[in-house]
């Protein structure tokens, strides 16, 4: 019996020793970064989840090596290795995942720049992170003048279609992230969503006014913007959207944008690979002040 029980008080402090000096767990997520706090050496990311461990959710990590936060900003796409021991967790590998769709033909894209540059059409530099926009004014789907000045001291978020886009995970998709977001903050009266048009010659504001019906939009909540093409283009120079006719239709990139209450950019999102959740979330960290 003696022996037994030497036997089995080894066996457990081995046992407590394996787990002392278990490897760490370690897990692959993308997510979307909400708030970047370089002093603190954190980031906050929207993230998809893990199964069997963690729900999607938004949370703080720690980043292991502080140099990382200065790669990613609100609104990037983003891939990293959460680590978690018996002490801690932290995040590694921290980088901007590019956006490239399925969707656009690269080369058709390519010829089209290249004929922007043989006629002398320079692409103009975009508004960075954490640079003013300066105010413009268009119109909405009621005929009324909008500019983006009137909302200072709201939140705007900001994305650009075409009514006529043949595609469900394009335009489609940016407008519907909106309606989840008119849904998601019905209660808020200090949140703007503004959609451009990049096609004012066909939508004008009658046309703008039955897509808007189409998602039940709140007018107090969500404009649908229209104008004169050379406003439109500088709106679109803006915020870095590229856009390209072809037989009525439009090779384009998507561009979804949030500007805080200062009118300061926060956040300018290439692509349609996140989702409305996300993006809601990045626009609550907004709301709170929190970038």
């Amino acid at each position: 019996m003696i022996l037994y029980r030497q036997v089995r008080r080894l066996a457990l402090f081995a046992g407590v020793a394996l787990m002392c000096f278990a490897a760490p767990a370690r897990y692959s997520l993308n997510g979307l970064v909400i708030a970047v706090d370089g002093a603190r050496g954190t980031v906050t990311i929207s993230h998809d989840a893990i199964a069997g461990y963690m729900d999607a959710m938004t949370m703080a990590f720690r980043v292991r090596d502080v140099a990382e936060t200065s790669r990613v900003h609100p609104g990037d796409r983003a891939s990293f290795t959460l680590v978690v021991d018996r002490q801690s967790s932290w995040v590694e590998n921290l980088r901007v995942i590019p956006f490239e769709s399925p969707a656009r033909d690269p080369a058709l894209a390519s010829r089209l720049r290249l004929l922007d540059s043989v006629v002398g059409k320079a692409p103009a530099a975009s508004i960075g992170i954490g640079q003013a926009v300066p105010d413009f004014t268009l119109t909405d789907q009621g005929n009324r003048p909008v500019s983006l000045s009137g909302f200072r001291g709201k939140v705007v978020a900001l994305n650009f279609i075409y009514t006529r886009c043949p595609l469900p995970d394009y335009c489609f998709r940016l407008s519907n992230n909106f309606g989840r977001l008119q849904k998601r903050f019905s209660s808020r009266k200090d949140l703007m969503l503004l959609t451009v048009t990049f096609d004012p010659v066909h939508d004008r504001p009658d046309v703008l006014a039955r897509y808007a019906r189409t998602w039940k939009a709140d007018p107090s909540m969500w404009r649908f913007l229209t104008g004169a093409l050379p406003d439109i283009d500088r709106v679109c120079e803006m915020f870095g959207v590229a856009r390209w006719q072809d037989d009525g239709l439009f090779t384009h990139s998507l561009h979804t944008v949030v500007i805080d209450r200062a009118g300061k950019v926060v956040a300018n999102i290439e692509g349609n690979t996140f989702t409305a959740g996300q993006l809601g979330d990045l626009v609550e960290a907004a709301l709170a002040g929190r970038r």
